[in-house]
């Protein structure tokens, strides 16, 4: 600082009292920042994949599923009878069809969610898996990571991606999906084993216990303590990620195997509801720790698990539940296009 080169008989005084009085503003200035992010509210964005809302019935597992979090929030099940607001608590249908025959797939849909475009109708069809090369530059330009971050607000994506994941995508035996695209695009930082063990990211699987059944190392916890961790998160950030394929992989009846080489067959019906059980665990988690203003958002990409005679997705809408102290900047919400858009407004509104 300019006062140290100050040649004076008083110039250590001085500097000593510079010194002292700058001290005492930055440590001002960081309270006060600490003080404004504590008060920032926060979006807890939950992506379960294959998802659809359906009436309740027979055909629907999701009608007697263990979902005493989800029961308790809707007064029943997660079915289409629950369609409505109450204090708190939002459940609507969202269209995924997008306006395109077919049914819808996971890499138009998940890209739809993440950009608030209608890439269904720009590719001319619904993609499954992972987004058409051709919208994947859309998909990093303009994804609510990109829009928010560029807007100065702070996004965790919350799944941890070990070694063995880097290694598959360079070996070409996975391809990336649609919020792997959208985080680079956006730089977000991809959380790792060491944030998975320091109790700041969850794998995708919610639990580790797959994880561990394939070979990895994961620790495993409960579904309920995964919930907690990312209601922490949020504390530090404006908008926290995280998404899981538990539940379309049940759908498809490929869930029992990958969690233990040793487990029965299991019914679809019955890998529905493991699936449910720990998605909702992990809504309760959430709900036990997020702070009064924080909001929950939970909605998927495509049906699948609501109906066990589709034998492949669905046509079905898909679920927007919305729990926390605001939920009507969600009501007017039809289509998973709109999601994108809605969740950037509220997570911008939140330093307004």
């Amino acid at each position: 600082m300019f006062i140290y080169e100050r040649q004076s008989i008083h110039g250590d005084a001085l500097a000593v009292k510079f010194a002292s009085c700058f001290r005492l503003l930055y440590t001002a200035c960081a309270h006060l920042l600490l003080l404004s992010r504590s008060q920032v509210v926060s979006i807890l964005f939950l992506f379960v994949d294959g998802v659809g809302l359906a009436p309740e019935g027979p055909d629907n597992p999701l009608s007697d599923a263990p979902t005493p979090a989800i029961r308790s929030l809707l007064n029943g099940a997660l079915t289409i009878e629950r369609v409505g607001a109450s204090s708190g608590v939002l459940l609507r249908p969202l269209d995924a069809t997008m306006g395109v025959t077919g049914l819808p797939q996971s890499g138009t849909g998940q890209t739809a969610l993440l950009t608030g475009v209608n890439v269904a109708a720009i590719h001319g069809r619904h993609q499954p898996h992972v987004p058409p090369v051709a919208l994947r530059p859309l998909l990093m330009e303009r994804s609510i990571f990109r829009r928010l971050t560029e807007g100065g607000r702070r996004v965790a994506f919350a799944n941890a991606f070990g070694a063995r994941y880097w290694e598959a995508l360079a070996a070409r035996r996975l391809r990336r999906s649609a919020s792997v695209i959208a985080a680079e695009g956006a730089g977000v930082r991809f959380r790792n084993d060491t944030d998975l063990r320091a109790g700041s990211a969850l794998t995708w699987d919610i639990t580790g216990e797959m994880i561990r059944a394939s070979g990895g190392d994961a620790p495993i916890i409960s579904a309920r303590a995964a919930g907690a961790r990312l209601a922490r998160l949020a504390a530090r950030y404006d908008l926290v990620f995280f998404e899981t394929f538990i539940t379309d992989l049940a759908g498809h009846g490929r869930l029992a195997h990958m969690v233990s080489s040793d487990q029965p067959s299991l019914a679809v019906s019955e890998q529905i509801h493991m699936a449910m059980e720990r998605v909702d665990g992990l809504i309760a988690g959430v709900i036990d720790t997020m702070r009064s203003g924080d909001t929950l958002l939970l909605t998927s990409d495509h049906g699948n698990i609501e109906s066990l005679t589709a034998k492949t997705h669905t046509c079905n809408p898909t679920p927007l539940l919305v729990i926390g102290r605001d939920t009507s900047r969600f009501e007017h919400l039809i289509s998973i296009v709109q999601v994108a858009d809605a969740v950037v407004a509220a997570a911008q509104e939140s330093l307004a």
